[in-house]
């Protein structure tokens, strides 16, 4: 007589973030989580402006996780086998090559807040025709501005600067992956033929797939100067493309890859045009759905695929905004100016304060990302006076967040135009709802917190369990309970206070520049 499933159907998505990883199972066609397990990762910073990461440390932690979570399944009395599918979300654009004779890594990944490819811009914008220097010369080809945050660019400096890259290529040896391609390609076998592959919202964030044909371009490929054959194929966000090998999850089909923005944007069922999310974390990303209508952004936006949910599927496409520095920020605080102990803590401290003080602080360490994508930018706190205390600065930097969103849902409007009515946030930083209310005020929209915080982690695993047919996305609602935030400022004060900010962020321009020698 066949066992019952004490928990249904389960499928597992495994969250591969930039401070840490976690494998989480959720009973299919629900967001209710049995179980999960979650590590740090650790990065390193060699030089000023460089983050690296160990990708066999990435891999070994997200193995411990698959490990942990499966343990813990078996102690709530659950069965592994009652495991239908797994998913994969992870950060985006950061950059691995490694050898497929011998799976070890070339070099540290590179991830994607690194600024190491500053000089790099500045020789392929040398190489613009009619020496325009037009960071935007490839936007109508790959929906995205020339710029350091990006996977190509990483890939050329890795192959100027790195012998061991120069020779694999000419060897035949190097594969090149973004953080999904790395760990599919390790589950599935490795160098026992494991599925070299990415999906459409990763590849999309490389600058060398054409964002309309959703296929390698020649054209980008021949000005990055990358050979296509180290390149992953380009499959959809929901379909199977191998079994897993790991012990714990043997045979499991890998069936959903989303890059973490895109995997919030499903997991906030933002699957209609005109729908947007906020994910705060390490950056702030906002997602804006546009359909399967590419809506080329005239205000510092980038055109990205939101998803594609199967083979023969259209794609669905994006607006994004990037804030660069928002939970970062509250590091910063923590760990270099030593004004509060934890993130945690910000909360409290900000509230210490009646207003901000009127100080106005942009965080714009390494650059500015949209709408201004200024990488001479650099960080200001303005309108300190005797009186200003640290409660302010840590209200200043919480402030900045919004701001900064502020920033993005104005230039979404006018490329848009048609303005949103709510946002739906999530991510670590939403949960402090001092924070959360100031989004509201500052913006002037109604704000939405699910209940259910794992938004990234259950977007993957609605895209896996859909491809085997165990999640119906488009017709099964996950959405759960939220808390709405309302707008309790006026319209004067909110424009006041913007235009301050606009202030301080125009103070910030030009202070890495040759305009400061």
């Amino acid at each position: 007589m066949a066992q019952s499933k004490k928990f249904g159907d389960l499928v597992g998505s495994i969250d591969e973030g930039t401070s840490s990883a976690r494998f989480i199972l959720f009973r299919a066609e629900t967001s209710d989580i049995v179980c999960y397990h979650q590590k740090e990762l650790r990065q390193m910073y060699p030089q000023e402006g460089w983050v690296e990461q160990d990708p066999k440390e990435i891999l070994s932690v997200v193995e411990e996780c698959i490990e942990k979570t499966i343990e813990k399944l078996q102690e709530l009395g659950g069965n592994p086998q009652d495991i239908v599918a797994v998913g994969v979300t992870n950060q985006r654009e950061t950059t691995i090559v490694w050898d497929k004779t011998t799976g070890e890594p070339l070099y540290n990944a590179i991830v994607w807040l690194d600024m190491r490819t500053s000089t790099t811009v500045d020789q392929l914008l040398e190489t613009v025709p009619n020496k325009t220097r037009n960071k935007n010369y490839l936007k109508p080809l790959c929906g995205l501005p020339l710029s350091p945050y990006f996977s190509a660019v990483k890939l050329r400096w890795l192959i100027d600067n790195v012998p061991k890259v120069k020779t694999a290529i000419k060897n035949g040896n190097c594969l090149f992956g973004t953080v999904d391609t790395w760990l599919i390609w390790n589950l599935t076998g490795g160098v026992d033929g494991g599925a070299h592959i990415t999906d459409v919202t990763n590849a999309s964030r490389t600058m060398l797939m054409n964002i309309e044909t959703l296929r390698y371009d020649k054209t980008l490929g021949k000005f990055f100067d990358i050979p296509f054959d180290i390149l992953p194929e380009i499959r959809s966000s929901s379909e199977v493309y191998g079994t897993i090998c790991l012990k714990a999850l043997e045979n499991v089909p890998l069936s959903g890859c989303l890059g973490d923005q895109q995997a919030a944007l499903v997991g906030q069922q933002c699957l209609t045009r005109g729908k947007a999310k906020a994910t705060y974390g390490t950056g702030c990303f906002l997602l804006y759905n546009t359909g399967n209508a590419q809506i080329d952004s005239n205000h510092g936006l980038i055109t990205t695929v939101a998803y594609q949910m199967g083979p023969e599927a259209q794609p669905v496409y994006a607006l994004e905004g990037s804030v660069a520095i928002a939970g970062a920020a509250l590091g910063w605080l923590r760990d270099n100016i030593n004004i509060i102990n934890s993130a945690k803590e910000s909360e409290e401290v900000a509230k210490s304060v009646e207003n901000n003080g009127d100080v106005y602080f942009v965080p714009a360490f390494s650059g500015l990302y949209a709408p201004y994508w200024n990488q001479e930018a650099r960080g200001v706190i303005c309108g300190i006076t005797e009186d200003t205390q640290r409660g302010h600065i840590v209200r200043a930097s919480l402030e900045a967040v919004c701001f900064q969103v502020r920033d993005i849902l104005d230039a979404m409007n006018k490329d848009c135009g048609f303005p949103l009515i709510k946002l739906k946030v999530d991510g670590g930083m939403t949960a402090n709802s001092l924070l959360t209310q100031w989004q509201a005020d500052l913006i002037g929209l109604e704000v939405q917190r699910p209940a259910v915080v794992e938004t990234t982690a259950l977007g993957a695993a609605m895209a896996a369990g859909r491809a085997v047919g165990c999640w119906d996305i488009e017709n099964v609602s996950v959405e759960s309970n939220c808390i709405s935030f309302k707008p309790m400022i006026s319209d004067d004060e909110r424009d006041m206070r913007y235009s301050k900010w606009k202030m301080a962020v125009e103070r910030s321009f030009g202070w890495d520049g040759n305009s400061m020698m």
